[in-house]
């Protein structure tokens, strides 16, 4: 599923989803809700980077909620790919998380099975030499 159809199903299902984006490690926007996707991404890339320098330890940061007494923006992030959302006031949050990563996840191209190649049909046997019929034997002429 391509990333804007995937932010449409998480704003039909997600009551409490106001604005949302997709988009790279580099900052390339995948989809938005809305025009102020390239807008949101930078923030969310700078929030991002942020937050990844104040983290402990080694990983790297997979999901990050930051409130405000306006409301509240969520990141999820799985590998190169990000979401992003902002909503009200007062979310619940497990609830968001659960559908950015849900929506994040059908994101993602499925890996295609591959193909298995095509077996090649038995090499023919050639026909087996014909013996050469024995000579008949001519009566004695005795």
């Amino acid at each position: 599923m391509d990333a804007q159809q995937a932010l449409a199903d998480l704003t039909e299902i997600s009551s409490q989803v106001k604005a949302a984006v997709v988009f790279d490690d580099k900052g390339k926007v995948a989809g938005s809700t809305g025009a102020d996707g390239e807008v949101l991404a930078r923030a969310a890339g700078e929030l991002l980077a942020a937050a990844e320098e104040l983290k402990p330890g080694e990983s790297s940061l997979t999901q990050l909620e930051v409130s405000t007494a306006a409301g509240s923006v969520f990141l999820v992030r799985d590998g190169k790919t990000v979401i992003a959302a902002t909503t009200g006031t007062n979310p619940t949050v497990g609830l968001v998380f659960y559908d950015l990563k849900s929506a994040l996840r059908s994101v993602k191209p499925k890996p295609r099975p591959r193909k298995k190649p095509a077996e090649k049909p038995a090499a023919k046997k050639p026909p087996a030499p014909r013996k050469k019929p024995a000579p008949r034997k001519k009566p004695d002429a005795s």
